[in-house]
């Protein structure tokens, strides 16, 4: 049964594949614990499920998105367990064997909103404002070889995340880039971007990166 993402949802897009492209090369199991963290359409906690891991929680913090990777996940028989929440909170208590996050990122004029259309990828001034607390809040929360893989933009410095994860006791370091040119968002906010030095005068193109960081055995 086909069954399309709702408005107000964010709908996956390149970044959602390139980060299931590395998803699908880790090894998964029945016992892999898989968190997809910001799940959205829950596209990435289905691809984990459908690996084979009977342990993938999704969280995300609009009702939308947990309704819909909730109905999705029933329609292909899947076992995701979906809970509302602000990022990691609802899961602080537990550990991962694969922690994947696709969080918003876009430099913004601003703070990051809680509500509305935007909260799927505004992240502030330097795209940082949900990356950072990614950063320090998943690495607690990998069991010993565990796993997290983060996608964001190159806009938003891929060389700070992968210091910041190192600094938090994981060997990290960029493993996937594909450039695309830029969507309604970027194109959108084209103009502030390039007022602010985040890119050059007439660019149209961004680069996409996923950062794999293991916690040591």
């Amino acid at each position: 049964m086909v069954f399309k993402t709702p408005p107000g949802v964010y709908a996956p897009q390149d970044d959602t594949w390139l980060l299931a492209e590395a998803l699908q090369r880790e090894d998964i199991t029945a016992d892999t614990a898989v968190l997809d963290v910001g799940t959205g359409s829950g596209v990435l906690a289905l691809v984990a499920a459908g690996r084979g891991a009977a342990q993938v929680t999704a969280v995300d913090v609009s009702p939308l998105a947990v309704g819909a990777t909730w109905l999705r996940a029933r329609l292909k028989g899947l076992p995701v367990r979906v809970l509302q929440g602000d990022l990691l909170t609802p899961v602080a208590d537990r550990g991962f064997d694969l922690i994947v996050a696709n969080p918003p990122y876009v430099p913004v004029a601003g703070r990051r909103i809680r509500r509305g259309r935007g909260v799927a990828w505004r992240a502030g001034a330097d795209g940082r404002a949900v990356v950072d607390r990614i950063c320090r809040d998943a690495p607690p929360l990998l069991r010993p070889g565990g796993v997290l893989l983060l996608v964001h933009s190159g806009l938003c410095g891929p060389e700070r995340t992968v210091e910041r994860l190192v600094g938090a006791g994981l060997r990290a370091a960029v493993t996937d880039r594909r450039t695309i040119p830029f969507g309604p968002v970027l194109r959108e906010q084209a103009p502030w971007l390039e007022a602010h030095g985040l890119i050059a005068p007439g660019e149209t193109k961004e680069e996409l990166v996923v950062i794999r960081a293991e916690r040591h055995m």
